[in-house]
């Protein structure tokens, strides 16, 4: 972590909280290398055509209200990493792993809604925002957004990413939601990119990931780095833990993912038991500084604390306790009111 990508954090912030376009991260003739080299890269990777499998439905029957309380209820929002997309079976997706293991954690059943949109950026959020708010009997206990990296292969300004972003947590905080947010995961490490894009990638999308938990910090949020999501981890097993399109995660690799957001999903809810030896407490640090930090390292957590303070938690996720069964509890049958996944 350097003081400089803590200070480029919190002036995306600042300018996002103001109105700001955007601050300029590349100058002209990177911008003009940046288009070029991401070119070559859509034709190298291609992507998945196929729809994310739909795996809205209750998870947990084995806990079913002996002690009378209802479900709890989970959304996903965000874009093709939350909906699943590369993977072919609903107990695969990073919805159906959390609200497995929510059920797990919590000993009782969990309602999954998903409407997260392959090929969103986080101008979709307003929309998504509004299908998991639209029912009052039905509102979410907590939600999991995932969103970020279409921002940066776009060229969406920062700022503007940031302020949409944490206009969504808002919407949410105010009705009563707790909200995780998984941030911008780390380009640098997708296989088939290549340098100069790959340092580009890497620098932007970590710079976006810090400034992300500013904005969802200071809404009342909590954030999880996932820098690993494409991170050394994928970079050491990509046939493992990329999918067959060698952009989005396999099964396996969304199963590293869920892990590493799961303890912040239950500690959300309070339902988390008293940190384990092998998460490291850093401490109360600025919030750039602890923003910082986190999206050079994946699986960390930011926390708001008081005033312009966080706290951060570094987990082992090796240790972190047994992760979501590839073949976790089925969901009931989609009901036929959510909007039908789309490719993107």
């Amino acid at each position: 972590m350097s003081m400089s990508r803590a200070r480029v954090a919190r002036r995306i912030a600042a300018a996002a909280a103001y109105g700001g376009g955007g601050i300029g991260l590349l100058g002209g003739v990177a911008a003009v290398l940046l288009l070029t080299e991401v070119s070559h890269a859509k034709r190298v990777v291609g992507g998945s055509e196929d729809p994310p499998p739909r795996a809205d439905g209750r998870y947990g029957f084995d806990f079913s209200a002996s002690d009378g309380r209802p479900p709890l209820r989970l959304a996903f929002l965000g874009d093709s990493t939350a909906a699943g997309q590369g993977v072919h079976r609903p107990s695969q997706t990073p919805g159906a792993l959390l609200a497995s293991g929510l059920a797990a954690v919590a000993e009782r059943p969990v309602d999954l809604r998903n409407v997260a949109q392959p090929g969103a950026q986080s101008d979709d959020l307003e929309r998504q925002v509004t299908l998991v708010l639209e029912d009052p009997a039905a509102r979410p206990d907590v939600c999991v957004i995932m969103i970020g990296a279409n921002d940066v292969t776009h060229r969406m300004p920062p700022a503007q990413s940031v302020r949409l972003l944490s206009d969504a947590v808002r919407r949410l905080r105010e009705r009563g939601c707790e909200v995780v947010v998984g941030t911008c995961p780390d380009l640098g490490t997708i296989e088939p990119v290549y340098q100069p894009l790959r340092w580009v990638a890497r620098r932007l999308s970590r710079q976006l990931a810090a400034a992300q938990t500013i904005g969802v910090v200071e809404q009342g949020g909590r954030t999880v780095s996932l820098g690993d999501l494409l991170g050394p981890e994928f970079a050491a097993n990509p046939r493992e833990l990329f999918g067959p399109d060698n952009y989005h995660p396999s099964a396996e690799g969304y199963a590293t993912a869920a892990m590493a957001v799961l303890p912040t999903l239950c500690g959300a809810l309070g339902l988390w038991p008293q940190e384990p030896e092998e998460a490291q407490d850093v401490g109360i640090l600025p919030v750039a500084t602890a923003a910082a930090e986190a999206a050079a390292e994946g699986g960390t957590e930011v926390t708001a604390a008081r005033g312009p303070w966080a706290r951060l938690l570094r987990r082992d996720r090796r240790s972190s306790g047994e992760r979501p069964p590839a073949d976790a509890d089925q969901a009931e049958a989609p009901s036929s009111t959510g909007p039908p996944p789309a490719a993107g």
